[in-house]
């Protein structure tokens, strides 16, 4: 009879088919969430203008789904614990495709904010479940890779947004591109079906028939016999680590300095991606290339993550996105600037490559920056923190293009940001230990002397599965 730690197996594992169904499934969710937030602001010029609204209205209008965004993270973002990740994948796919397309039913400002809101919950929730079932689900050599992969997502999904803005808007009017984020709710069946069940809800119900289905997806090669167990790491066994282990350690100041960089990286994000096609229009472009811009502003994400995830695996990351937020604000600076027509889309592109791209770095740097025991608790924080910043900055923008000053100070605005984050960025300090790390106790260990000879006090931090248990 043989242990098998599962964890393990998805660690070492080859990439195969099962890998590709999920990469598919998580990649398309995140293209329909960027699709959901990047569509109001594909819209607003003609949100405003049918609604006879003023930028400083519009602004709450838009931050409405953001609000929507950071309780659906808190009350849904842990709800698989409960039913299971695809039944709170599926319940937030419906919520945000549902009350996105009732978005376009509405005539005022407070109905279309109460739609939004709501379909905020959906967002807010879903993100942090794709995330953990690509992180959960990839090879461990592959890990970054296959997450960077399923962030690009965001950015094709606001392509497509903005594409689809450009094509039918003038012609039908916004509510077009409202009604199509209702189409996903067809996917809820298949996403029941086709998509695997999260390792920790599996491992905690003890449902060992489904564990082995998924072990033998996840290794064809078939390594599992008929008498073999399966351990149950404690770690699957959530445990909340109080916030203030985020400041021993010499943490702190760190600490402090990555929430900054976050509400300035995600008011950068969420700044342009809500008013980039309205400041554009504002200064003199047609719609469609006010539309152009904002496809331009998502090529670049892409771009921008892929690329800066390279340079980051040669160079420290720290460094990388340093460079790559000043990068952001000098060129947000150069955006006020005349240039020619391709010079302006080259420009928003390099944007978009230090603002979203960047963004989604520097997650990944908080996650290395501190250690296992406490990096959910610190990432978790980075992006609660980092949600302030994508709330304030629709409102903050739509109060400065109320003022009617001068256009190159909203640009100026979001840049200084940029500048901010960097800055930020540069005084954390990379040199700490990563202290706290858990040692794992063998059975050649001296501190596994005297232990019992049963299977699982054999190897420390683990509980056995029997193959005979079922689901309770």
């Amino acid at each position: 009879m043989g242990c098998i730690n599962v964890h393990e197996v998805v660690d070492k594992a080859k990439f195969n088919s099962f890998h590709a169904k999920v990469l598919t499934w998580c990649l398309l969710l995140m293209c329909i969430d960027g699709y959901d937030i990047v569509v109001t602001g594909a819209a607003l010029p003609s949100i405003m203008k049918d609604m006879s609204v003023e930028p400083s209205t519009a602004g709450f209008m838009v931050s409405s789904v953001f609000f929507g965004m950071m309780f659906g993270a808190m009350l849904l973002g842990s709800l698989s614990d409960k039913i299971g990740r695809r039944r709170t994948i599926s319940i937030c796919v419906f919520l945000y495709s549902v009350f996105t397309a009732a978005a376009g039913l509405t005539h005022d400002p407070v109905t279309f904010s109460g739609a939004r809101f709501i379909a905020g919950l959906g967002i807010g929730g879903v993100i942090p479940n794709i995330v953990a079932q690509m992180t959960e689900y990839s090879p461990r050599r592959i890990r970054s890779l296959l997450t960077t992969m399923m962030f690009s997502g965001y950015s094709i999904g606001g392509i497509l947004a903005a594409m689809l803005g450009k094509q039918f808007i003038a012609e039908f009017g916004w509510q077009i591109v409202f009604f199509a984020a209702g189409t996903p709710v067809i996917l809820i069946p298949f996403m029941l079906k086709s998509m695997p069940e999260s390792l920790p809800f599996l491992i905690s119900r003890k449902d060992d028939t489904h564990l082995r289905g998924i072990v033998g997806r996840i290794h064809p090669q078939g390594i599992l016999k008929s008498d073999d167990t399966f351990l149950r790491p404690h770690q699957d066994r959530a445990a909340r680590v109080p916030v203030v282990k985020l400041f021993e350690g010499g943490r702190g100041v760190s600490t402090i300095m990555f929430w900054i960089a976050c509400f300035a990286g995600l008011f950068m994000v969420y700044a342009l991606s809500t008013w980039l096609t309205k400041l554009m229009a504002m200064s003199g472009y047609s719609l469609g290339s006010a539309l152009n811009f904002l496809v331009a502003l998502n090529v670049g994400a892409i771009i921008g993550a892929i690329g800066g995830g390279w340079l980051a695996d040669r160079f420290h990351i720290k460094w990388v996105l340093v460079c790559m937020y000043a990068l952001g604000g000098v060129f947000l600076y150069a955006m006020t600037f005349k240039t020619p027509i391709e010079m302006r889309y080259a420009i928003v592109a390099i944007v978009g490559a230090c603002t979203t791209g960047a963004q989604l770095i520097a997650f990944t740097y908080c996650g290395q920056f501190y250690p296992a025991p406490i990096r959910s608790t610190g990432v978790g924080m980075a992006l609660g923190i980092g949600r302030l910043g994508a709330i304030a900055a629709p409102v903050l923008i739509g109060l400065i293009v109320s003022l009617k000053l001068p256009l190159e100070l909203n640009f100026l605005a979001i840049g200084v940001a940029g500048i901010m984050g960097a800055l930020a960025l540069a005084c954390i300090n990379h040199r700490l230990p990563m202290s706290g790390q858990a040692t794992l106790i063998t059975p050649q260990s001296p501190m596994a002397a005297g232990a019992d000879s049963s299977p699982a006090s054999r190897i420390e931090g683990y509980e056995l599965i029997s193959k005979d248990a079922s689901p309770r």
